[in-house]
């Protein structure tokens, strides 16, 4: 808004109401990490991404893992949540590694942390976050990646307006690209991410 010279009074809502917001008028666009899906897109318009989650290793401090590919962590235990994205990712593009699927997050880090598995595979700003806390910070780094497959992954977050609404989308475009440009949006995301998840 600032870049934009625009007022923009903000309203805190729960996320389930931002799209019909959008859509009866009540609300010209929802920033909260709005996913740029097929599905979302049926209902709203989106700005380009201002951010990707990008899927990353983590590795034991202690460990000799060279380069990441699929041909030097065959035979590793790389532990996974089951069900999601990444277990699939692993599969499709890492077949020979020992996949160990858990139930929770948690439990795929307290199986790195115990030394049960050589590797975790997951979403990279989640287990960025992890790294900077006390249970990670002597433990564990990033390694190798990152890994964006939109098909996998996604497309990334947007900001959402009302379907059709293109004067508003371009100049939220303009002030992202003005914001990248200046240095405003990396002084942002290392104010919340100290470590890069790329």
């Amino acid at each position: 808004c600032e870049e934009l010279t625009l007022a923009c009074p903000v309203q805190v809502r729960r996320y389930d109401t931002f799209v019909p917001a959008l859509r009866a008028g009540t609300a010209d666009a929802a920033v909260a990490s709005m996913a740029i899906t097929d599905q979302a897109l049926q209902n709203v318009d989106f700005t380009s991404a201002y951010y990707r989650t990008p899927a990353r290793f983590v590795a034991r401090l202690d460990s000799k893992l060279g380069a990441i590919l699929p041909e030097t962590i065959g035979g590793k235990r790389v532990g996974v949540e089951s069900g999601t994205a990444h277990e699939a990712y692993l599969k499709a593009f890492f077949p020979a590694a020992a996949v160990r699927s858990y139930g929770s997050a948690g439990e795929v880090r307290a199986a790195l942390t115990s030394g049960a598995v050589d590797l975790v595979f997951g979403d990279g700003i989640s287990l960025a976050r992890w790294l900077t806390g006390a249970e990670a910070s002597a433990c564990c780094g990033l390694v190798g990646g990152p890994f964006t497959e939109s098909r996998f992954f996604g497309e990334g977050a947007g900001i959402a307006v009302r379907k059709g609404n293109v004067a508003l989308r371009k100049a939220l475009d303009y002030a992202l690209a003005r914001l990248a440009a200046n240095g405003v949006y990396s002084d942002l995301y290392l104010k919340y991410f100290p470590i890069s998840v790329y």
